[in-house]
C-alpha cells in the first residue's frame, strides 16, 4: 500500500491534471466557471485519483506532455490520411482485404501500450482487438492498413512521447 504523503500527492497531481483540462476545454475563465472547476476537479480528484494516477503509473514529466502535444498532430494527420484511405476502400470494394496482424510491442509501460492502442483504433481501417502484456492483435481493413502498422511508425513516436526506446525486432 502507497505511503499517505504519496497518495496526498497523487491527489493534487490528479486535481492538476483535471482541473487544467478543465480549463483548456471550457473555454470560460470568469470566476464562477472556474470555481465550478475547482469544485469538480477536486471531487473527481479526491474519490478517483487511484484510477487517474495509480501507484506503478509512469510519471507524467513536463516533457513527456510537451511531446504529446507535439504528437497529437501528427495522430490527426494520420487519422485525415486513413480516412481518405477509407473512402477508397468505399469506392473500390476490391481493395478490402480484412485481416488479423498480430505483433509484440517494445514499449515497456501501461501507459505507452495503452496510449498506441488507443491511437491505432482512433485511426479509420484498424482496430485494436486485443491488447495483453506485449502482445497486439490488430484488425486491419486493407492491406495497406496492415502494412502501415507493420511499419512500426506509430509505434516509434509513442515511444518518443513516454521516452522509451523500441528495439527493432528484425535486428
Amino acid at each position: 500500500m502507497a505511503a499517505p504523503s504519496s497518495n496526498n500527492r497523487r491527489r493534487v497531481e490528479a486535481f492538476v491534471l483535471l482541473f487544467g483540462a478543465w480549463v483548456l476545454f471550457s473555454g470560460h475563465l470568469d470566476a464562477v466557471h472556474l470555481t465550478y472547476g475547482v469544485v469538480c476537479a477536486a471531487l473527481v480528484a479526491a474519490v478517483s485519483y487511484d484510477l487517474l494516477l495509480p501507484p506503478t503509473a509512469t510519471p507524467v514529466t513536463p516533457s513527456t506532455v510537451f511531446r504529446m502535444f507535439a504528437y497529437i498532430p501528427w495522430l490527426l494527420w494520420e487519422v485525415l490520411l486513413a480516412s481518405l484511405h477509407v473512402v477508397y476502400l468505399i469506392l473500390r470494394p476490391s481493395a478490402v482485404r480484412p485481416q488479423v496482424v498480430r505483433f509484440r510491442t517494445s514499449l515497456r509501460s501501461d501507459l505507452a501500450k495503452v496510449t498506441f492502442a488507443n491511437s491505432i483504433t482512433l485511426t479509420p481501417g484498424t482496430i485494436t482487438m486485443q491488447l495483453e502484456g506485449d502482445q497486439f492483435a490488430v484488425h486491419a481493413l486493407s492491406d495497406k492498413t496492415a502494412r502501415d502498422l507493420r511499419d512500426g511508425e506509430m509505434e516509434r513516436r509513442v515511444a518518443w512521447v513516454y521516452g522509451e526506446t523500441i528495439t527493432d525486432p528484425a535486428a
